[in-house]
């Protein structure tokens, strides 16, 4: 008798629970406001598909990328019916530029910009001339070396590919050069920039995730100069095939006084790193630090840059910064729309349903950023995609400064693609070429690219080789 009416009451309680189930199945949905999260897994993705479509669609209206993702999170957080989150976007995109280490970016622009116009670009070609020049298709290899060693100062693809281009292209044109070969080798080799330290993708990168600046520095030196030697190989076949010619072989003497010249670009990369991996700087002190040796050689030792000057190049830097720090403040809105409707969460599901593999997960997060590298800046497409696959690299136990390295050595390939490539237009603005024509002549130096990419995915070794063994395994 007893067990009957214990399953008596269990009869009854499901029965309620049925009950209530109906009910809630039966009730009119509000017309004024979508589910609310928890959602079902279709509809999360359906949500997430619908936020990306929104923002390439206002995207490619001809809207900035900054305003893009704010208009995006303001009509979902409106269509969403949480109006009360919009009094905290003002305060949300204030937070967003307020991290210490965002602040090494201004100044490695001022950096790069006090270099360049203090004639160090002349001093590096000659160097590089002087050391690589003789061998087959010389100033291609110049141009590449160049890049390399400017990479140190500047840490930006575009600004790298100006300074280089301006000085190199007509020079490599009068040498018996195709232009279009000339443009594509400088474009290409601009790329290394942001691989060799400094790195303002890196510095970005190390602030959303909290990852070490400094290993990300470190890891960055041997796929950049892997970039160089592949980008070298492509230039020497492609000279012997086109009958390119070298440079005559410098003299011991010229070689020697021309490294003088470029010995004070070198140390920047060398006081930065050292100082950082030595606990002297943070990587805001050594972008200060690195900006005053700039200012005083280029005032005071070398004397091309005049007083008079620095107003114009101050305005330069204030416009790139600015630029950059927009994009990141609205980006903080972006990422805050992804996060509150749990977007990483449905990503994380979507790969993991794919696979568990990581070299399969990162293989595939290689083809989603080479995509939106044609149609996004590299900077926005990390902003974007960091809080979205972050805690995917997490789960997998992937480290995360090489996952950043392969991230910024990926959106250096989109640099190079229509229709969005920066470096690709400002080669083509430069060289008075058209854009489609410089794309067609890219296609051997976008392949050398893609091999390091797919060495630096697959052999995590050639990353954090240099990072463990100068401050010790992070794990």
């Amino acid at each position: 008798m007893p067990l009957r009416s214990g399953r008596s009451g269990r009869g009854e309680r499901s029965k309620r629970r049925a009950s209530r189930a109906l009910a809630e199945a039966e009730r009119p949905p509000n017309p004024g406001r979508w589910p609310a999260a928890p959602r079902p897994r279709g509809m999360k993705a359906l949500l997430t598909a619908e936020i990306f479509l929104v923002l390439v669609g206002l995207i490619m209206l001809g809207l900035p990328i900054a305003v893009s993702m704010g208009l995006t999170a303001v009509f979902f957080f409106v269509a969403l019916g949480e109006t009360e989150v919009l009094t905290m976007v003002p305060a949300r995109m204030y937070s967003s530029t307020t991290s210490f280490t965002l602040l090494a970016i201004p100044f490695f622009i001022l950096t790069g910009n006090l270099m360049n116009a203090g004639g160090i670009t002349h001093r590096l070609f000659r160097f590089a001339q002087n050391l690589v020049g003789h061998f087959r298709g010389g100033l291609g290899h110049v141009v590449v070396v160049s890049a390399m060693i400017f990479a140190g100062m500047t840490g930006a693809a575009v600004a790298e590919a100006a300074a280089l281009g301006t000085v190199q292209l007509e020079g490599m044109v009068k040498r018996g050069f195709d232009r279009k070969f000339s443009a594509a080798i400088v474009a290409s080799a601009s790329t290394i920039g942001p691989v060799i330290p400094p790195s303002i993708p890196f510095v970005i990168y190390g602030s959303i995730t909290g990852t070490s600046v400094g290993r990300l520095f470190l890891g960055g030196f041997v796929p950049g100069f892997i970039m160089g030697l592949a980008l070298m190989i492509i230039v020497y076949f492609v000279a012997r095939r086109r009958n390119y010619p070298r440079e005559r072989r410098a003299t011991a003497g010229e070689l020697l006084d021309s490294s003088l010249g470029a010995v004070s670009a070198v140390a920047t990369p060398v006081i930065i790193i050292g100082g950082m991996v030595s606990g002297i700087f943070t990587p805001t002190e050594a972008a200060v630090a690195a900006t005053v040796y700039a200012l005083i050689l280029t005032l005071f030792v070398y004397r091309e840059v005049r007083i008079r000057d620095l107003p114009q190049i101050l305005w330069e830097t204030l416009e790139s910064s600015v630029r950059v720090l927009f994009i990141i403040s609205a980006a903080g809105i972006f990422g805050w729309l992804l996060i509150h409707q749990r977007v990483p969460e449905t990503v994380i599901t979507g790969l993991m349903s794919l696979s568990h593999n990581p070299w399969v997960v990162l293989l595939i997060i290689n083809v989603i950023l080479l995509v939106l590298g044609c149609f996004m800046e590299g900077i926005c497409i990390m902003l974007l995609t960091i809080p979205v696959f972050m805690p995917v690299i997490t789960r997998l136990g992937i480290d995360p400064v090489h996952f950043g390295v392969m991230m910024t050595l990926n959106l250096m390939v989109g640099l190079l693609t229509p229709p969005v490539g920066m470096v690709l237009y400002t080669l083509a603005s430069i060289g008075k070429i058209p854009v489609w024509s410089l794309s067609h002549e890219l296609r051997w130096h976008l392949f050398a690219l893609l091999t390091v990419l797919f060495l630096v995915t697959f052999v995590p070794g050639f990353v954090t080789f240099v990072p463990n063994l100068v401050m010790g395994s992070a794990r």
